[in-house]
Order: structure tokens, then sequence, then C-alpha cells
């Protein structure tokens, strides 16, 4: 526990849209509550320094901000307002809090209603908002890709390239010249295809298989040659170029619906470096011999010139090795033996994962489809089939031969880590599976096959999505790391990404090792630049991880070389920067999908709860594939009990239990936009519904607190009333006093005057001392 004191930690601010905040110790050490008068001098991301000053009853320490040591100049997003006279910005980013002042001078061009990018020029104040200026505008709220353009801004996506790297990227050529096969295999008589999705644009994998003998002297094949070729990225983007320094500062490319974000500029990502069909393109091969056991006996890598035999779609794959005598496979029919063999391959490999004892649980991911204009048709869940596991067995073989190639030769490089559940997640994980009399467990040193055992079975339990469910949330997070601890969930000693260095930064690094290894020196890191500012809070939230890892397992700090130090931070900023992408991409989606239930307000559907909470349930309608809260006090007049470790509420009244995986009817009855929430009420035949409900309003239902509504909520709900606004379960909060609110269109007035006219304001950050 944090001990009161005059100790002062430092950490950053984490505002909630409620008006508190947290602030995230950089030490690791657990979060510190912050009540709204604290949140009033501070925004979300300020980098301060606070002085514990009390604990709730609970034990969780609550803070007081005494120094602001850094304020990172980024930019707000929101819609300009005109109110009473008064210019103003409302931040899209509910966990900024305050809305920002414009002198009618930093207006510019903007228009009101439009959505602007705000840079700050005077701070907020304990009595007085944060002042600003428009920097860009934007559009209209509803223009298409509005989302998409306040995402990126949001978690500070670079979206624009640099000058000189598009001036690099236009000197390149736009063929494979003679010049650049020299020193390579040439490779552009076997007949490597690619598989891909059917809106794939990038190519940076191909495959061919063929029966070979791997074991013995005997003539009759008992395994396969399989060769991997991946887009030799590394030849064209040097170590420091221009490109080479946008792509290290994107990390990865990012993927929203009918939109990416490249890491590459496009002539070489769409270009010279994918694997286009029937053009030569310059490779490295990871060429493997694969046991009848699907055990990877023996490999090489090689620099290759290839060219590419076919474009396959997974979905005309699957259609082939369903039956190779139809239409499908008529059309490809040079191409089917090949496709026969790597299916053959596949399924060795496949029996290599049952035996090591990998974790394979099937999950449901869902895609947007929309029309020309934007506007979303439906949305539906993506189907997986045996080609998709295909391709992610034969990369999956090429990536744990890469992660022992650069063991083997003793040279540092970023392995892809999954470490196994911490002692926390496996204390909660073994109560769940005791309270539901399984009569089965997990050990204090679990191997994933003890994950997949328990999955296998359960798989045919009416509960078994609620199980699986459980255990997929008590396993940790990848990350890119030098110190290789091996890959949990695939059941890997060693693991690392090589076969995607078009969209992820990590693959273009273990290229260049990989190359520097066969040519018998030593790749130097460059000197790489300090993360953005955008996404300094993942850094530290993943640096707060593996610190609370260590502590978990009694572990002092390692330390690290010099060199190790480089890879360290390259492995952080890789890391921090796939989560940025990851919260970006899910961003927008939960926005289309609340406009999407726009237009179904007031309809009613079948559901299937999803997850329970202290407030509530998320329900996924089983039609739309779209989630959403149903909160306690909509559950019925009676007193609901959160239980924990069954993950379940249950009324003490009736006995009615909610659990992952429960059917249940829902209407749809608020959405907010500008909170990406989505509320159902839930319903019964004998309700009587309204054809429609109350135009909706800004704040969603469990944002107003369901006034009117006499059902009693459970008692673990009412500290997480505010928490049960979120789109997902947050982190607890603590009571803490208040200061008097600022009287509103006065103190508007007030802090407007006393801004305009004023000479332009420095956005440095000031020392504060309160």
């Amino acid at each position: 526990m944090t001990s009161i004191g005059l100790e002062e930690i430092e950490g950053v601010v984490q505002g909630h849209r409620d008006g508190h905040g947290f602030v995230s110790p950089d030490d690791g050490s657990p979060d510190i509550y912050l009540p709204p008068n604290e949140m009033r001098a501070v925004l979300h991301r300020d980098h301060v320094k606070v002085r514990v000053v009390r604990h709730d009853k609970r034990g969780r320490p609550e803070g007081r901000v005494v120094e602001i040591v850094q304020r990172p100049p980024h930019p707000i997003i929101g819609r300009l307002l005109h109110e009473g006279g008064i210019w103003l910005v409302a931040p899209e980013d509910k966990r900024y809090g305050q809305d920002v002042l414009i002198p009618k001078q930093g207006i510019g061009e903007a228009k009101a209603g439009e959505v602007v990018v705000v840079e700050l020029t005077e701070p907020p104040a304990l009595y007085g908002q944060p002042i600003g200026r428009v920097r860009e505008v934007l559009g209209d709220i509803d223009d298409a890709g509005m989302e998409i353009e306040i995402a990126v801004r949001k978690y500070g996506v670079p979206h624009e390239f640099s000058a000189p790297a598009m001036a690099e990227a236009r000197a390149l050529p736009d063929t494979v010249r003679p010049a650049d096969k020299a020193g390579r295999v040439d490779l552009t008589d076997v007949p490597l295809c690619t598989i891909d999705g059917e809106d794939a644009r990038d190519f940076d994998d191909a495959v061919y298989c063929e029966p070979a003998v791997v074991t013995g002297r005997g003539k009759k094949p008992n395994g396969w040659r399989l060769l991997v070729a991946i887009a030799d990225v590394s030849h064209y983007v040097k170590t420091n170029s221009p490109i080479d320094v946008d792509a290290y500062d994107r990390a990865t490319s990012v993927y929203f619906p009918r939109r990416v974000i490249p890491m590459l500029p496009e002539k070489l990502s769409n270009g010279l470096c994918s694997l286009n069909p029937d053009v030569d393109r310059l490779c490295m091969v990871c060429d493997m011999l694969v046991t009848a056991n699907g055990d990877v006996h023996a490999y090489q890598f090689y620099p290759a010139v290839m060219h590419s035999h076919a474009r396959f779609t997974y979905t005309e794959v699957a259609a082939i090795l369903a039956n190779t005598r139809g239409p499908e496979a008529a059309k490809r029919k040079a191409r089917v033996k090949d496709l026969e063999n790597l299916h053959d391959v596949f399924r060795a490999l496949l029996k290599a994962r049952h035996a090591r004892g990998a974790v394979d649980f099937d999950t449901v991911e869902t895609q947007i489809i929309a029309d020309e204009s934007g506007r979303i048709e439906r949305i539906e869940p993506r189907t997986r089939n045996d080609a998709h596991r295909l391709i992610e067995e034969c990369m999956l073989a090429a990536n744990v031969s890469s992660a022992d190639y650069i063991l083997g030769s003793k040279h540092a490089g970023l392995f892809r880590v999954h470490e196994g559940p911490t002692p926390e997640k496996m204390e909660l994980l073994r109560a769940y599976l005791k309270a539901l009399g399984l009569g089965l467990s997990i050990s204090d040193e679990p191997h994933p096959s003890e994950f997949q055992r328990i999955a296998e079975a359960t798989k045919d339990r009416p509960d078994a999505e609620q199980i699986h469910m459980m255990l997929l949330r008590s396993m940790s997070q990848a990350i890119y790391t030098p110190t290789n601890s091996g890959h949990f969930g695939l059941g890997y000693e060693a693991y690392t990404h090589f076969t995607s260095p078009i969209r992820r930064y990590p693959d273009l690094l273990v290229h260049r090792v990989i190359k520097a290894i066969l040519q018998d020196r030593k790749y130097q890191l460059p000197d790489l630049p300090t993360p953005g500012e955008a996404h300094e809070k993942l850094t530290r939230r993943l640096k707060k991880q593996s610190a609370s890892r260590r502590r978990d397992e009694g572990a002092p700090p390692k330390r690290l070389s010099e060199e190790l130090l480089g890879w360290e931070a390259a492995g952080l900023h890789c890391s921090a920067n796939e989560r940025r992408a990851e919260e970006a991409s899910r961003d927008v989606e939960s926005w289309l999908k609340c406009k999407y239930m726009k237009e179904h307000l007031g309809e009613v559907f079948n559901g299937t709860v999803t997850a329970v909470t202290t407030f509530g349930l998320f329900v996924t309608l089983n039609e739309l594939h779209v989630e959403g809260l149903v909160h306690i006090t909509e559950l019925g007049g009676e007193y609901f009990r959160f239980d924990e470790v069954r993950q379940e509420l249950r009324g003490e009244r009736t006995g009615i239990r909610y659990i992952i995986g429960s059917k249940v009817r829902v209407q749809v009855s608020r959405v907010d936009l500008d909170g990406r929430k989505i509320d159902f009420r839930m319903v019964s035949e004998n309700d009587e519904l309204p054809a429609r409900p109350p135009r909706d309003r800004a704040g969603s239902a469990a944002a107003e607190g369901r006034a009117g509504n006499t059902a009693k909520p459970a008692k673990s709900a009412k500290s997480a009333k505010a928490g049960g606004r979120a789109a997902r379960p947050p982190r607890a909060d603590g009571e803490g006093p208040s200061r008097q609110a600022m009287s509103p269109i006065q103190a508007l007035k007030a802090s407007l005057k006393k801004a305009t006219g004023r000479a332009k304001k420095s956005s440095k950050p000031r020392k504060t001392r309160r």
C-alpha cells in the first residue's frame, strides 16, 4: 500500500469522462486516484508529481497534485461551439473533462459545429478553463471518413509521410533491376503463390510445398520441403534513411474499415515490395524441411528473387481443397497439386501444434461492410477456414525458425514474447474453475497444454463460451523484447516476427539481423528517436506491467547491456505503437457501430451475454453482432449481487442468474456517439414496448443514472456506477471531496475577457507548485 507522507510520486494523468482521474506512477506502483477538484488544473496525459493524502475504505490511495512536470504539446480534437456569445471546443475525447475556450481571433476559418484541432495557448487553472486556438479544420461531423480523421489525431497516429521520405520513394525504381538480383538465389521457376483476403492490396508472403525425403536415406518422401518467401523490404529501406525514420515512427500499419494507414509509402507497400503475381520481386526465404509429425527438421535462410505464379484468396483455396474436381479447381488446374501439398504439410504442422499443447481458442471477429458513401450496410462475422489456418501455420514455422536462427547466432534482436499468467490471474482462474466444480485446474507453473485441455474438456458444455473467455482473460499480452522468455500461448521456447515487414517494423529489424548473420557481421541498431508524446502512456503501461510481473515473481530488475537497452527501447516503442493502432481501430469501429445502431433505436433483438460486471451485463446482438450494456438497474426491481469468482449476477429474491453465454432479449434504448456507448434494456414477452424510445440525447442512459427507475442496484455496483458508462469495465475509482463548481457563462466570459488581446502565449509547459 502506498503510504501517506511527503513523498512525491511522478506519473501520467489518466482522465475519466466523469471528471475524476488517476495518476499512473512511472515506477509501476498502483494507480493513485485524483478527485474532480484535483483535475481542474491538469489535463489528461500530463506528467505530474503527486502526494498521497489519504486512502479510501478499500485501501486505495488518493492523491493531490503538487507539480506539473511536463505538459505534452498534444492537440485536442473536438467540435467548435458558439454558446451565449462564447466560442469553445468540446473535446471529442471526454477524458479531457474541460471545454477549451477559443478567443474570436483564434477561430480562423472554422465554423460553428465543425470538427477542429485545437492547440492550447493557456493551460487550465483551478478557477479558469484552458484557452486555445484552432490549428486545423477537419470538416463536418457527418463527412465520410470523419471518424478516422478524428481517431488518427486523437491517438497521435502519423498519417502523412515526410517530404524527404516521399522524395526517396519517388526515386526508387518501378521494377526489380538486374543489379538488384546479384548474389541472390533464382527462384523464378518455383511456383510460389500468395494466399490472402479478397480486399488485400499488399502481399508480403508467398508459399510453396513439395514432398521430400527428410530423414533416412530412402527414396520415398517422408516429409515436405516448405518454402516461405517474404518481401525483402530491407533491400530498399536502408537503416536511418528518411523512409526508415518514418517507418520506425509508425512501427505498424493501421487498419480501419475502408482505409489503411500504411507503414511504408504506397510505392513500396503496394508496388515494389508487394509480391504481386507475374512480376519479379526480391524476397528473403525461409527454406524448411518438415517431418511427417510436423517438426521443422532443418531450415536455411537466403535472399532470392521470385516470380509469383498465382494470387489466391482464402475463399478460393478453401473451395479448391474441399473439392479438387470442382469449378474453382478447374480454373487453377496447374496449381491444384501445389495446394494439396500445402494442405498436407499444414495437417502435419497442426499435429505438432496439438502435441506441444498450444492454445487454440476459436474467437469470433467481425467486419463492417459499408457502401461507397461509407454508410454501413451490415456487420458480419469473419469466417476462418482451412486456408487461413494453412497460411498461419506456415508463417508460424518461419517465425520459429527465425527466432532459433537469431538465438543460435547469439545476435541481439527482437523476440515476440508472451509470458504466462501472473500469480494473481492464476488464483482467480483456479477459484473460478473450482466454483464450477469441473475437477480441472492449473498448476503453479502452468503449461499451455493445461489451458487447451480445459478448453477441450468443456467445449460441449452450455457455458463453454464463458469458460473459454475466462481462460483467455487470464493470459498476458504479447510484447516485443530482446530478452527471450518464450511464447506461452503458442507453446514455443522462442518466437519472433519475420513474415510481415511491409506492415510491421519488428519484422524489418529481424530481416536486417538475419542478413547480417548471413554476411557474418553484426547489425548495429541505430540511435532511435524518442517515441512520440501521443503514445507515451502506452510505453509506460508496458513498463508498469513488466515491473509488476517482476514484483509478483520476486525477481530483481534485470540489468541490460548498452546494446540490449537500445533493443529494449525499440521493443517498447513497437509494442506501444501496436497497442495504439489497436485502440485507434477499435475506437473507429465502436463509433461506426454506434452510428449504425442509431438506425435501430427501439428495436428488439436476441442477444448473448459476453461480459458480467458489478454494474451490469454486456450483451452482443446475435443478428447484428454489436455489443451494448444492460445496466444493473435495468434488470428488474430486485437486489442483484455480483460474484467475481463465478463471474455472475444473481438476483437475491428470484435467484435468476446472468453469466457469460446467457441468452437474453433486449431493446436498443439509447446510443451515445460521443461516448461510443450503446445501451440496452432487458425485455420479456409480456413487456409493452414503445414503437421508438425518446429522442437520443448526448448522455447514455447509464450516465443519466436511470432517473425514475426504482430498481435497487447491488451494493457492489455503488462504486462502479461511473465505470458503468465505459465500454469495458474500467479500473475501480474512489471517493473524494470536490470544490464548488464554477458558474457557467459568467466564468466563461471572464476567462475569455482576460485572454482577449493577450500576447501570443507560448505552449511551453509551466511548473506549477500548489
